[in-house]
Parts: structure tokens; sequence; C-alpha cells
């Protein structure tokens, strides 16, 4: 009876699914690819995020501009923040906890289009997160995997 109760136990804690806190997500991230870094911070008892480091921090192609020169916010809607720098822009705003591995109820900035989408986030395992970036519902958007 003892090794049942032994087995029963493992059987159960090996099928435990992973449970997430609200500060889970907190921390430093990265790409799949490694060629951008995030960092989550917590901001007025919400979560917000900013690119902490770029593979490739300055232009490199005339075509996306000036060779050499830092990477800047240039496709940015709002004329008055295109000479924003890429690096230590805050890209994700207002996310809360949702329960359940998720969060969401933010929005998220993305400098290559220059647009802002409504996003969700949910923390798969302890090292990989998947963020939802999306207009209206989120069927129509696009999805991201972030590593530790």
């Amino acid at each position: 009876m003892q090794l049942l109760t032994i087995f029963v136990t493992m059987m159960l804690a090996a099928t435990t699914v992973y449970g997430a806190g609200p500060n889970d997500i907190l921390g430093l991230w990265k790409t799949e690819k490694g060629d951008v870094y995030l960092e989550f911070f917590e901001c007025e008892e919400k979560i917000c995020g900013k690119i902490v480091w770029l593979d490739e921090p300055t232009y490199v192609n005339e075509i996306d501009g000036p060779v050499g020169m830092a990477k800047f916010d240039r496709n940015n809607p709002d004329v008055a923040l295109i000479n924003r720098l890429i690096l230590g822009l805050q890209v994700m705003n207002g996310v809360t906890y949702r329960g359940k591995n998720k969060w969401g109820g933010g929005v998220c900035y993305d400098p290559q289009s220059g647009n802002t989408y409504k996003c969700k986030m949910k923390l798969v395992s302890p090292d990989r997160l998947e963020i939802r970036g999306f207009i209206g519902i989120a069927l129509f958007g696009r999805s991201y995997i972030l590593v530790r």
C-alpha cells in the first residue's frame, strides 16, 4: 500500500501544470533569434517592457538609415517621437496579470512598423513567453516567442 501511495504521488507531481505568479515574467528576455533583448519591469503596479540590447544597434544599410548611426524610432507616426533611440525604448505598457499564466490589457509598440497593438502574453514555461500583438481581437494579430 505504501508503494502505491508513493507511485500515485509521483504521477500527480509529474502531471502538475506549470503555475506562474504575477511577477514571473519580470526580468530579461530575448527573441528566439537572439537579436533583441527586452526587460520587463514593474511600472505603476503594472508591467512594462523596454529594449535593452540590440544585435545591431546601428544602421548597417543606407536604405534603413545613416550607416553607423544609432537606430531611432523613424517609423513612428508621431513626428515628435521619430528621433527617439530604439535602444532603451519602452515598447510595452500597462500589462496586468490575468491569472493562469496569462497577462493582458496593455499595449505593445512595434518600432519596425511604427504601429501600436493591444497585447496579451502567456508564460508557457519558466523560460518561454508567447506574446500576441493584435488590433481589435486576438485573431487579427501576430505572435512572438521570447526566451530567457
